[in-house]
């Protein structure tokens, strides 16, 4: 379906697996080390970001739909991570998101990164992804509702909090 190598492309932005670089790792830390970001996620990884990013490559390696990319900016920065992976407690079920770096936020990214693997998504046989976000996350809503995502109300499906969920469903194929 894919290789861990693959990269998706918009009009300015470039999705490409994170590395093991110092640059991609020194990126990693300052995401994941801001209280901004991760109080939105229930908190900073509970790994190194070398094992995250091993990680990130094992889900990509298990289902070449799937993975986790770094949002690099037009100025060959990282913006942040753009993730497509199963839900936990899930059947078949597929959540999107994103988590970008404050001096990325603003500019649109999240939305044009979503749009990009959401399309990449579909066009592999995926039938729908969903969104969950922590209440009171006004940009990452946004984001959804930019996407055209459908609200689902607020639950704790597949995660262990309350949270706002929202569905896209791929286009109809027209014969």
């Amino acid at each position: 379906m894919g290789s861990a190598d693959e990269v998706v492309c918009t009009e300015r932005l470039r999705l490409r697996p994170w590395s093991t670089s110092p640059a991609d790792l020194a990126r990693l830390e300052d995401l994941y080390g801001r209280d901004e970001v991760t109080g939105w996620l229930g908190g900073p990884p509970t790994v190194s970001m070398a094992e995250l990013v091993a990680r990130w490559h094992a889900l990509h390696e298990a289902d070449g739909c799937h993975g986790c990319w770094a949002v690099q900016r037009p100025d060959g920065v990282p913006a942040g991570t753009l993730l497509l992976k199963p839900l936990p407690h899930g059947v078949g079920e597929v959540e999107i998101g994103w988590h970008l770096h404050p001096d990325s936020w603003g500019q649109g990214y999240a939305t044009e990164a979503a749009r990009a693997v959401i399309d990449r998504a579909f066009g592999l046989g995926l039938p729908e992804v969903y969104a969950v976000v922590r209440p009171g996350n006004d940009r990452s809503l946004a984001v959804c509702r930019r996407l055209g995502m459908a609200p689902l109300g607020r639950m704790r499906h597949w995660y262990d909090v309350e949270l706002e969920a929202f569905r896209l469903m791929a286009p109809a194929v027209v014969e």
